[in-house]
């Protein structure tokens, strides 16, 4: 109804006043009034038009009610001019109820697009921390969004096979506890056989190689540690040799818990790509020629980059204004030959957007129950899906990189990519850290100082953060002994499906209900309390309605499909049904945040709609007795308003990855 609005204003617009307003006519906004009995839709318009048409916001308001008054449009009942020149208009509330009950399509403004997202990324060299779970629940929960609106979506998890994390644990296995190749692969299968957790081992090796190398004061020996960590790291970039045999053994298993951890949280993957294929498959030499015959990079041959092939900014022809090289430049190939993170992945984007000209094997990894994951490999299986080429790139990478992520794009405009650099998204976001109250839980000693912090952060490196899996483990003991208390005649696989879920819901929710760019401090008690906004708060509405339904022996869907509209019409156009009508308003507006999300990169919004989906619901059950209500057509309102609230619960519950059970 508000397209329906907005086709019609427009039209006016352009028949009243001409090409002058052609501007105006194509970007007017249209709002919600902060109070619904101002109206439905209210829209500024005349504001805009005051000055190009020199005449008043309220005169210009008047002449386009008079348009509108002039012939009726379908679904409204009225239009007014509201306060110094704003145009309201009323929704037709019977015809609404009507529709409202029977929409049960999700949006498809995104049909046909291709999109690819990638997120997770962790270093497969330790356990995951409650910061990665952060940026695989936005990057799930975008993915769910994506595929709502119709867009076809592959998910990608980078992995950093030969970075200097993995080299840091391949130091410690091998020269601080004097371990071959062949048995780390044997103390990891022992590890498995006691029902221990390889990554944690890997967590307190980083933890304790990553002090190692600067624990003795002798320069010389610093210096000797840390050319052992470069020579490690250049041993697994060159391959065919023990060392870059024992960091695939090493990230290959970690990567296998990564992909277990994330399952619990129904995060799943539907390709691996590795640094180490983009290394041996030569995506660089076919990147770095494009770069070179477009003019992108450049040989500096003096100055502090002398030797290094550096990135052209845009605008400039390789110098600063007096003719010096441009020493701000960005470095692509250093001196020594070495590629830089930023032109592997420039590399690495090329592939995705279908620009590279060569394409990974590809072989089975990950068996999920209706999907596989594949890894990336030199020689894959004949038979395989293909990856990349997508029409649009969303990277969840944190808000620190930032001035890598610009580059890549700068480098795609550079090589005359300007389409694929439009529809490149750093989908980028803060740090997650810990509240004092949570850490001290944790068993971590704090200061006085940092107690009286906001928060504390977290350090893979120094082995200061929560665990992933013992953050979740943490959330459902905490959920199940609720469960336990509330329920005690379920049985014990009943009462552990439902702490799961509300745990599972608890942490997607609190990840999710801050904006991006907001730091989050986590604490177990803010997560999982039932009041407030909390994922516990929006599921236990669901549980709500469920209740009302079967004591009243019915259903959600009967309750909808009995709605008429017209037989209801007085029951919210009445002082009393003005907040029935605000949650069914409410309800209807769904696809509208779902569209905003994914316009904006933000699913705050559609947590935030959740909530107030929830709040209005809560409200809503305390102030009517649906079930003992004597007016029939009255009672077939209220029962049909918590079937909606339930319906778009779960619908919007459901995109953030989050179960609605039958009881808590």
């Amino acid at each position: 109804m508000q397209q329906v609005l907005r086709q019609r204003l427009r039209s006016i617009l352009l028949e009243r006043y001409g090409d002058t307003v052609a501007s105006v006519a194509d970007r007017f906004n249209i709002e919600q009034p902060p109070q619904v009995a101002l109206g439905d839709y209210a829209t500024p318009v005349a504001f805009e038009l005051a000055r190009p048409l020199r005449r008043s916001p309220k005169q210009i308001a008047a002449e386009l009610l008079e348009s509108l008054n002039s012939q009726p449009l379908a679904g409204f009942a009225s239009f007014e001019v509201a306060g110094a020149g704003y145009l309201n208009a009323r929704l037709d509330r019977g015809a609404a109820l009507t529709a409202i009950a029977k929409a049960q399509e999700d949006a498809d403004f995104g049909a046909g697009v291709h999109s690819l997202v990638e997120h997770t990324s962790i270093n497969p060299n330790k356990a995951a921390h409650v910061g990665h779970l952060r940026n695989a629940i936005l990057g799930d929960t975008f993915v769910r969004l994506l595929r709502a609106a119709g867009q076809r979506v592959d998910v990608q998890n980078y992995i950093d096979n030969t970075g200097v994390q993995v080299a840091d644990v391949v130091v410690g296995l091998m020269h601080l506890e004097n371990l071959s190749q062949e048995q780390i692969a044997t103390l990891f299968r022992e590890l498995a056989a006691r029902n221990e957790r390889l990554d944690y081992y890997c967590w307190d090796v980083y933890a304790r190689v990553s002090a190692w190398y600067d624990a003795v004061d002798d320069p010389e020996e610093k210096a000797n540690r840390r050319a052992l960590r470069l020579g490690t790291l250049h041993a697994i970039e060159a391959g065919g040799n023990e060392i870059a045999a024992a960091a695939d053994t090493i990230s290959t298993a970690v990567l296998r818990r990564h992909l277990e951890t994330m399952l619990r949280l129904d995060i799943e993957y539907d390709f691996l790509p590795r640094e180490s294929e983009i290394l041996r498959l030569h995506f660089w030499e076919l990147a770095f020629t494009q770069l070179k015959e477009r003019g992108v990079v450049y040989l500096e041959r003096e100055g502090k980059n002398k030797g290094c092939w550096v990135m052209r900014r845009a605008g400039t022809d390789g110098a600063s204004p007096d003719g010096s090289p441009d020493e701000d430049a960005k470095v692509i190939v250093r001196s020594n030959g070495t590629v830089t993170y930023v032109g592997k992945d420039i590399a690495y984007h090329l592939w995705k957007f279908g620009l590279l000209g060569r394409d990974f094997g590809y072989r089975r990894f990950f068996e999920y129950p209706e999907r596989t994951c594949w890894i990336s490999a030199e020689h894959g299986e004949r038979e395989h899906p293909h990856f990349g080429g997508a029409e649009a790139i969303y990277n969840v990478i944190d808000s620190r990189q930032a001035d890598p992520q610009s580059n890549v794009i700068e480098a795609l405009r550079g090589m005359g990519y300007t389409g694929a650099a439009d529809r490149y998204v750093h989908f980028s976001y803060e740090m997650v850290a810990l509240t004092p109250r949570c850490a001290e839980e944790l068993g971590y000693t704090l200061s006085d100082e940092d107690r009286s912090r906001a928060y504390i952060e977290v350090s893979g490196r120094k082995g200061f953060g929560v665990k992933a899996d013992d953050l979740i483990d943490r959330l459902i003991e905490a959920a199940r002994s609720e469960v336990d208390s509330r329920h005690p005649e379920l049985n014990d696989g009943e009462r552990r499906k439902i702490g799961t879920s509300i745990a599972i819901g608890a942490l997607r929710y609190f990840m999710l209900k801050y904006t991006r760019n907001s730091v989050i401090a986590f604490d177990f008690h803010d997560a999982l309390s039932f009041e407030g906004e909390t994922g516990p708060y929006v599921q236990y509405a669901v549980v709500r309605v469920r209740s009302i339904f079967r004591k009243g022996r019915t259903t959600s869907a009967a309750a909808l499909a009995a709605v008429d509209g017209a037989a209801l019409r007085k029951y919210v156009e009445s002082e009393e049904g003005g907040d029935i009508w605000e949650l069914w308003q409410t309800a209807s507006r769904t696809s509208l945040v779902l569209e905003q999300c994914i316009a904006t990169a933000e699913p705050a919004y559609l947590a935030k709609h959740a909530f107030l989906l929830a709040q209005q619901f809560n409200n809503f059950y305390h102030r009517f007795h649906i079930l003992t209500e004597t007016d029939e057509a009255r009672k077939q309102l209220l029962l049909a308003t918590a079937a909606v609230a339930e319906r778009e619960l779960i619908r919007v519950l459901d995109w953030l990855g989050i179960d609605a059970p039958e009881v808590m």
